[in-house]
């Protein structure tokens, strides 16, 4: 399990209850964050609480969705914004300078972890959720953008996470919020949706989706799908480790024991809770069982991709940036 946490500092109670639950990693928000120095001492206190070098995720996707920013951060515009009328080849070197730059923000506060790319396909007619987020309306410039991101990401020596598997492009409504379900045909799925993500899927982790497919499974959402689970490991290809979407979304139903049961049971090697609330965290705590099976090897992999950063000169790096692409990079 990767558990979030309620502050900025890891209080008493915290650090008690992870010591006890021994998560295998934790990711941090907005609300977590401060400044560099609290940040840096609050993944470490993070560490300590397990006695080891945890994974720490964050959702920084630049754009929209950053949960570090001015001042102490970069402010960036939304990735699309790079491919709209640019040359494919220049937007692509500006796309690995922008997110080797984010990599190096993330180690430097002892982040290692990711959440991005985002390979979700959009459709015109849906939940704007993703919008500006996506990498672009086609599933071949979304994997050619989405592997540039991984490549530029794991040179910094941060761990990227594909998501949503199987895709969240044509949800009409926030999973955050609601469950969204899709009607559309399955041969037209696996040429739009799916082939995003089986063009990515060497990669170490992946996110699924709270999202209903019927053409796969009308009952459940791929989170809580045996169906679309062995879809995704043996059609998409992905034999990374999968972690759940954030288990507190209001699309699943249900106690967080039924939850955690649940996305087990369909194939999910890692439960992921967000929002802190410690009687959450205690529930699933109590329902998880020990990593085992494929899930530990799948794991074990991932820790080792994560390597030592490469050598370079971020101001160099900026300076490129910009000029390719006339954005300025703020501090």
């Amino acid at each position: 399990m990767i558990f979030g946490l309620a502050g900025h500092v890891v209080t008493p109670t915290e650090a008690a209850f992870f010591r006890e639950a021994d998560p295998w990693g934790f990711i941090v928000f907005t609300r977590n964050i401060e400044n560099p120095e609290q940040v840096r001492r609050l993944t470490s206190d993070l560490r300590d609480t397990v006695g080891r070098n945890a994974p720490i995720l964050i959702d920084q996707e630049g754009g929209r969705v950053a949960r570090m920013g001015p001042p102490h951060w970069r402010r960036w515009e939304p990735v699309l914004s790079l491919f709209d009328g640019a040359d494919e080849a220049t937007a692509l070197e500006a796309a690995r300078l922008r997110y080797r730059i984010i990599a190096d923000e993330l180690r430097h506060v002892g982040i290692d972890v990711n959440c991005a790319p985002l390979l979700d396909v959009p459709v015109p007619s849906g939940h704007d959720i993703i919008g500006a987020r996506a990498l672009g309306n086609a599933a071949e410039d979304v994997a050619r953008r989405g592997r540039a991101i991984c490549e530029a990401l794991l040179s910094g020596g941060v761990l990227p996470v594909i998501k949503h598997i199987p895709g969240h492009g044509r949800a009409m409504v926030d999973s955050h919020h609601e469950l969204p379900r899709v009607d559309t045909p399955l041969a037209d799925l696996r040429r739009t949706d799916f082939a995003a993500f089986a063009a990515v899927s060497d990669q170490a982790l992946g996110m699924t989706a709270h999202v209903v497919f019927e053409a796969v499974d009308p009952d459940a959402c791929a989170t809580l799908s045996p169906t679309v689970i062995a879809m995704i490991r043996d059609e998409i290809g992905f034999d990374g480790l999968l972690m759940t979407d954030d288990l507190s979304m209001k699309a699943l139903q249900g106690d967080m024991a039924g939850r955690v049961t649940g996305s087990l049971s369909a194939g999910c090697d890692m439960i992921l809770h967000c929002n802190g609330e410690m009687a959450e965290m205690e529930a699933i705590a109590a329902a998880v069982p020990e990593l085992s099976g494929r899930a530990v090897a799948r794991a074990d992999a991932a820790l080792a991709a994560r390597l030592a950063p490469a050598d370079i000169d971020i101001k160099d790096a900026e300076r490129r940036y910009e000029d390719l692409t006339g954005e300025r990079v703020h501090g």
